[in-house]
């Protein structure tokens, strides 16, 4: 065939395609409506004029404060809640869970001898018990510190060295990961040390470990966060060091012996039971197909859990809010959910899976990656489901969320039910400095930008009232239990 020959096939094949996927662009049934378009394109317009969100935000940190499972606050917050749904009209459940009852108590660490000490004098150490972790004796413990990076160093030291000593896992939170876009990636290769710690730690006899605070920033703030233990094993001492103190005892024990003292009067009491906050717009065709909007709204004690996660219950709840206001009727029932126990364990959303089978349920969304400026949405299902949602985008477009693509899990609270095939959704976030904060002291309201916060309710609201009115079905992905669920 000669060149010239073979350009024109070229050319004419290339039409061929345009004109076939022209074709099927016309044939293809179309997902919304035209007055549904234009009923998504009101509830971002109307959501980005509303400081509902906002409100809710400031009552749940300001007024109630810390929402730890299975305290007084994090019930005053289900009440609040729960009422204010029902304000909205909507048809409010308190779905009972037993969840973990743990509370801090007092907590110091002291640096009692170490190289080059002036006489009489001792180092404070800044930390924080980590969560579940039982406590030391009354008057605290005294040992020896021993610093490893990973796992590999501390088999390296074997039982010999590390028999009755305290463990420090300085694994740093790499910063050139967050900076490229993956903050997320970064704290799931560094958060791995702060749950196995006291598993790996009192295999080699370890009387305590310590983890370097899993954070992006070095403010002297140590990071709390859930830690674990196997019940085959002792249980032993676990807290958080701050990236200062963790690299001051680095440098410390290359040195020399570097003894410290621990003191975390932490207590486990019995399980306790605690409720998720369900509130149902029901849907005027399939009433019992469900769209969850959903947030968790346990925290942390050290902070007012405001970007973990009371941003998250703040803007479902502007989501559905707005959608009510505009008295719009989807046609799937769009279920508000604000979660419990998240931080301890997600028993809350393993009740709600035996309670409500995944076949009932037609898509999930979970907010629980702070309040930045939201760039797009994320999905555990599949690139088809990214697909059949394109139409949305330019409704989204305006306010700079751009960017949709498939990830691994879209919510802790909502993965039993993505297990189950039922497709996940997540906001996408500008969370460069989400990690700052999380899990610390300085997780407060004035972290969080109104304005961010207004977008995101308007995210969530068209992407919910937009899964509750699709003609097409979503292809349904079921996933593999993991090892920690089963």
């Amino acid at each position: 065939m000669s060149s010239v020959r073979s350009k024109t096939f070229v050319w004419w094949l290339l039409a061929q395609l345009c004109l076939a996927a022209v074709s099927y662009s016309q044939n293809k049934p179309a997902s919304w409506t035209p007055q549904e378009l234009t009923d998504l394109a009101n509830i971002e317009k109307t959501a980005l004029t509303s400081n509902y969100g906002y409100e809710q935000l400031s009552y749940l940190t300001d007024s109630i404060g810390p929402r730890l499972t299975g305290s007084p606050q994090h019930q005053a917050a289900v009440n609040y809640v729960a009422g204010e749904m029902r304000k909205l009209g909507l048809e409010v459940t308190l779905e009972k869970a037993i969840v973990p009852h743990w509370t801090r108590g007092n907590e110091r660490g002291e640096l009692v001898s170490y190289p080059g000490q002036s006489k009489n004098l001792s180092q404070k150490i800044v930390l924080t018990a980590l969560g579940h972790s039982v406590a030391t004796p009354a008057d605290g413990l005294t040992a020896e510190v021993v610093v490893v990076n990973n796992l590999d160093e501390l088999h390296a030291l074997g039982r010999e060295r590390v028999t009755g000593k305290i463990v420090l896992f300085n694994r740093e939170y790499d910063k050139r990961v967050r900076d490229a876009g993956y903050s997320f990636e970064g704290y799931g290769d560094a958060v791995r040390y702060r749950a196995i710690a006291p598993i790996e730690a009192v295999k080699l006899g370890a009387v305590a470990t310590l983890v370097r605070s899993v954070g992006s920033a070095e403010f002297r703030l140590p990071h709390t966060g859930l830690t674990m233990y196997d019940p085959h094993l002792s249980k032993i001492p676990a807290a958080a060091v701050t990236a200062e103190d963790a690299d001051l005892l680095a440098r410390l024990t290359k040195r020399g012996p570097v003894r410290m003292k621990l003191l975390l009067q932490t207590e486990t009491l019995a399980p306790v039971t605690g409720y998720n906050v369900i509130a149902d717009l029901k849907g005027s065709q399939f009433p019992d197909q469900y769209v969850i909007v959903s947030g968790h709204l346990d925290s942390w004690d050290l902070g007012t859990g405001a970007i973990d996660d009371g941003a998250g219950v703040a803007i479902a709840m502007q989501a559905v809010q707005t959608i009510q206001q505009l008295k719009l009727r989807p046609k799937r029932t769009i279920r508000f959910v604000a979660w419990v126990d998240e931080e301890g364990g997600i028993s809350g959303a393993l009740q709600y899976v035996k309670d409500y089978p995944a076949a009932s349920h037609f898509a999930t969304i979970e907010s629980d990656t702070g309040a930045g400026h939201p760039i797009g949405f994320v999905t555990d299902s599949s690139p088809q489901a990214l697909e059949t949602m394109q139409p949305i985008a330019p409704i989204l477009q305006n306010m700079g969320v751009i960017v949709s693509r498939t990830t691994e899990e879209a919510g802790a609270d909502i993965s039993p039910l993505s297990i189950g095939g039922v497709p996940g959704f997540a906001p996408l976030m500008d969370s460069r400095t989400y990690f700052d904060y999380h899990h610390t002291a300085a997780d407060t309201l004035d972290k969080v930008n109104p304005t961010d916060l207004r977008e995101n309710g308007a995210l969530v609201g068209v992407l919910s009232y937009a899964l509750a009115t699709l003609s097409t079905p979503l292809p349904r992905v079921p996933k593999p239990i993991p090892d920690w669920m089963k």
